[in-house]
């Protein structure tokens, strides 16, 4: 499980197509400290380390994995955000992340106020959209956020500077895809709903 607080953001060494599907090298600080096995998520992906070097992880990603996530449009040097599994004892931050992606957006509109401030606009499919309320978390790339805002197409999040600094949100424009982890809280009553129908 994890927090959607990402730790820092990692660079793409190398990407290799293999039996599997893909293999991931990523970049980052303390990556090399993971034990092969270990889970990591990769712009808000879980994935398995499968190969650890000095400050580096590999993973690799299924061909289910591609088709689901933005994970098949990186390449070599893209930047991805990186975060570690909460440890049980760890102080719990954001909200519950899973890091299993319920679908892709489009960010639509990115506007900036004088403060540093952002307010990003994301489209996402209509089948999501079901899980959302004003004030809720989300989680886009692995960045636990709040809801500002429902619109026709998707949502509105506000992002400080900070976030925009830590994360590679601040490096996103119009037209870049994202992954979205709806509130799993929403989903678990969705189906209880349901199951007394």
């Amino acid at each position: 499980m994890f927090t959607g607080i990402v730790e820092q953001i990692g660079s793409i060494d190398d990407v290799e197509d293999n039996h599997v599907g893909r293999r991931l090298v990523l970049s980052g600080v303390g990556l090399g400290q993971l034990p092969v096995g270990a889970s990591i998520s990769v712009n808000g992906v879980c994935l398995t380390a499968v190969e650890v070097g000095a400050d580096t992880v590999s993973v690799d990603v299924i061909p289910e994995t591609l088709q689901r996530t933005n994970l098949g449009a990186l390449e070599t040097s893209s930047r991805v955000n990186l975060e570690r599994p909460m440890p049980a004892g760890g102080r719990f931050d954001g909200h519950i992340v899973q890091g299993h992606v319920d679908g892709i957006g489009t960010i639509a509109a990115v506007e900036r106020s004088d403060d540093g401030a952002v307010v990003m606009t994301v489209a996402i499919p209509a089948s999501l959209s079901r899980y959302l309320v004003e004030k809720g978390s989300v989680t886009i790339d692995g960045v636990s956020l709040t809801v500002s805002s429902l619109t026709d197409e998707g949502f509105t999040v506000a992002l400080i500077p900070h976030t925009l600094d830590v994360t590679t949100l601040g490096l996103r424009k119009p037209g870049d895809t994202v992954n979205l982890e709806m509130d799993v809280l929403a989903k678990y009553v969705e189906r209880l709903l349901k199951a007394r129908e």
